[in-house]
């Protein structure tokens, strides 16, 4: 069962960013599974370390586009984009080193930073770029 199911309330109006919000769900909901079944140190690795490099290729994505259109909100919004990588590559170190294991915790903050990123954060510039012709 998915942890987050992609649905329309999602949608930023981008098609570009959009498939990317789509891979990411799928991303997280590979790795809940993965722990869930009990998958190997090394699984659960390669899944995070996919996740974090693109997670970083998505935020690029939008960080140009708020730099070509002067986004007005591309602080406050890259701020949370620097919070979330901070965040995960502590994850991320923290596994490596045998320290935590993934966890339900750990799950739940990836899952509800994503859902309230996109359907707060990211819903502000749905708009913005659509009316600079980006959609």
């Amino acid at each position: 069962m998915s942890l987050i199911k992609w649905n329309d309330s999602f949608s930023v109006k981008v098609a570009e960013i959009d498939k990317q919000h789509q891979k990411l769900i799928v991303m997280i909901n590979d790795l809940n599974d993965a722990m869930k079944q009990g998958k190997g140190k090394d699984v659960l690795g390669k899944i995070i370390n996919g996740l974090v490099e693109y997670t970083a290729t998505h935020f690029k994505t939008e960080e140009n586009y708020f730099k070509q259109f002067n986004y007005p909100q591309a602080l406050a919004h890259k701020k949370e984009h620097d919070a979330f990588v901070q965040k995960v590559s502590e994850f991320k170190d923290e596994f490596e080193k045998g320290k935590i294991s993934l966890t339900l915790e750990v799950m739940k903050f990836l899952s509800d930073w994503l859902r309230n990123h996109i359907k707060g954060t990211d819903k502000h510039y749905s708009q913005f770029f659509n009316e600079h012709g980006l959609k």
